[in-house]
């Protein structure tokens, strides 16, 4: 029995990042326009008629995830890799407008006489994992004498790693971890499939159509899953035969469970959290969700979860952690630290790459 949820997941920054495009078979009209580029690191992203429009198919899942990381590390994952393929000098990206909310619903559904688009093994909910837990597209597109032609695209397929089911509605609910080789198998074989399907279509058959496989992370982990492979397929291609490996792993800190985390990024990280709760004892939490590629550390995102109600103990705060994180903290990557209480943020910090101070935040009513 098919449950589908569909879960709009509406980004304060997606006017910045993404775009909107028109109907199924046609990718430029009149009343289209291009966002200005703010940062080199940002597409240009498009608005049509004075309206963002959003993707057709971002947020349709299979079923309720409970893990909201997936979900943004998904997108960011997927933007990542885009822009390895699709410059963000050369490219404007637009929300995918070729898979709609209906197919996608369907492709992510079981294969059944009822469904025989479905992408999802035949059978029971309770003895056939469903694999496939939900998609994205990201239209990469170019200029040309006021109107817009897709050049390119790219589509993340997330693949559960657990299995969540009931044997009854509303009963218990049961879990089946899904292995590495299953994730694996399943995944590329989705792809294939999804390639062949986005062929059919007039404007998507001679351009770079790029695959990637996401691995979910479980509903109770604290960090999102990763981006594990991905598909570079050329113009016309209609089978995906070239997979190329990504290492990308999210670990939270202090961890106490796995040894792969570099102790020195570990050390760092508490010698950071020591001098912070010992300047300031009333502190709830002080954690940190740490992203590394090919073994390496790229970024921090810190959260540290306070009892302070004072302006001027949040400001000073904000200061002593601005100074102990440029001492302690790993230098060279990126890092945000979001300071918060039960009431709500109170500060952020950031540092982009390259920098040495921080930017700091105070948030104030009135």
């Amino acid at each position: 029995m098919k449950k589908l949820n569909v879960l709009f997941v509406a980004l304060l920054s997606a006017l910045v990042l993404a775009a909107c495009g028109s109907n199924d078979d046609s990718s430029s009209s009149s009343g289209t326009q291009v966002i200005s580029q703010t940062n080199s690191n940002y597409y240009q992203g498009v608005i049509k008629n004075g309206h963002y429009l959003t993707s057709k198919s971002r947020g349709v899942s299979v079923q309720q995830n409970d893990n909201q990381l997936n979900l943004k590390g998904f997108e960011n994952g997927l933007l990542s890799i885009s822009k390895d393929q699709f410059p963000t000098d050369t490219y404007i990206l637009q929300e995918g407008q070729y898979i709609d909310t209906s197919t996608a619903e369907d492709w992510l559904g079981r294969k059944s006489k009822n469904n025989p688009d479905g992408l999802n093994p035949a059978g029971s909910d309770t003895k056939e994992p469903l694999y496939l837990q939900q998609m994205d597209e990201q239209d990469f597109m170019e200029q040309s004498h006021g109107s817009l032609k897709i050049k390119g695209m790219t589509v993340g397929l997330g693949i559960n790693s657990v299995y969540y089911y009931r044997k009854e509605a509303y009963g218990a609910v049961y879990q089946k971890k899904l292995s590495d080789s299953d994730i694996e198998k399943q995944g590329k074989e989705i792809a294939d499939k999804v390639l062949q399907r986005l062929r059919q279509k007039k404007d998507l058959k001679n351009i770079p159509i790029v695959i990637a496989l996401y691995k979910q992370a479980p509903n109770d982990s604290l960090v999102g899953g990763n981006f594990y492979s991905y598909s570079v397929n050329k113009a016309g291609s209609t089978s995906v035969d070239n997979w190329k490996s990504l290492d990308i792993k999210n670990y939270v800190l202090p961890d106490s469970s796995t040894s792969e985390v570099n102790s020195n990024d570990e050390d760092a990280f508490e010698n950071f959290k020591n001098q912070v709760q010992k300047f300031f004892p009333n502190l709830s939490g002080v954690t940190a969700q740490a992203h590394y590629v090919d073994g390496s550390l790229r970024g921090l995102h810190v959260n540290i979860t306070t009892q302070f109600y004072g302006q001027s103990e949040i400001i000073s705060f904000t200061q002593y952690v601005a100074s102990t994180a440029k001492k302690y903290l790993p230098n060279n990557i990126p890092i945000d630290i979001q300071v918060s209480s039960s009431e709500g943020i109170q500060s952020f910090l950031s540092r982009k790459t390259g920098s040495k101070n921080f930017y700091t935040h105070v948030f104030t009513s009135y």
